[in-house]
């Protein structure tokens, strides 16, 4: 899938026009808001193919735009994000967000990201039961996982934190997400439990686990399977 439409959300001027010309350039059509309300009345009339979303707004929460947003869209939202305000960046994923760019960032940065995003909603549009990284093919239809001939052998737990990672290739998961989605809510906040475990399913699956090239940590905020 191309993205081909952007919707870019911050009040900082400069940001805007910065960001209209470099994704403008490489051929993207942008359309902008300033505000909250504008974001989310944009978001419904234009359908975007992604947004940008800064959190600090002038008249709403971004996080309050994103919920509103996510109430009638799944469209990739990008969190930009100050590096001083990790805990509102973790908070806008856990609500839904599929990344977040901390800022000051690179033009070339965010067209990654924005080739990321595009490959996960190509993904996410049918039903994703085979994942392959190199020699590591992770077959969830048949709860299979194997390295080049081996089987790789995982334990109930290590494969449901796979089975998660796998489902959402290429999008940061928070540990939230992940710690609810396997152990249950009791255990959301267990981020070092989550560390013990992504260790152990590392030292299975990665070519070298002391340099991961798989499951890659976002500080601070959660991991993500590169694909």
């Amino acid at each position: 899938m191309i993205l081909h439409r952007i919707l870019i959300v911050d009040d900082e001027s400069q940001i805007q026009t910065m960001l209209r010309i470099a994704l403008e350039s490489a051929g993207y059509e942008t359309r902008a808001a300033l505000t909250g309300a504008d974001a989310v009345r944009l978001a419904a009339s234009i359908a975007p193919d992604a947004v940008l979303l800064d959190l600090g707004l002038p008249d709403r929460d971004g996080k309050d735009v994103l919920k509103d947003i996510r109430s009638f869209s799944q469209v990739p939202i990008i969190v930009l994000s100050a590096r001083d305000r990790e805990a509102e960046k973790v908070a806008a994923l856990d609500l839904g967000a599929d990344d977040y760019l901390e800022k000051p960032f690179g033009v070339s940065e965010l067209q990654a990201r924005l080739r990321t995003a595009a490959r996960h909603v190509a993904r996410s549009s049918q039903q994703i039961d085979r994942v392959e990284l190199g020699d590591l093919v992770i077959d969830l239809d048949r709860h299979l996982v194997t390295k080049g001939a081996e089987t790789v052998r995982l334990t109930p737990k290590e494969y449901g934190l796979l089975r998660v990672l796998a489902r959402n290739a290429g999008k940061v998961v928070t540990h939230r997400q992940i710690l609810t989605a396997v152990w249950g809510p009791a255990h959301q906040d267990d981020t070092q439990y989550l560390r013990v475990f992504i260790g152990q399913l590392r030292a299975k699956i990665e070519p070298d686990p002391s340099f991961p090239t798989i499951i890659l940590t976002e500080p601070g905020a959660g991991y993500r399977m590169v694909f």
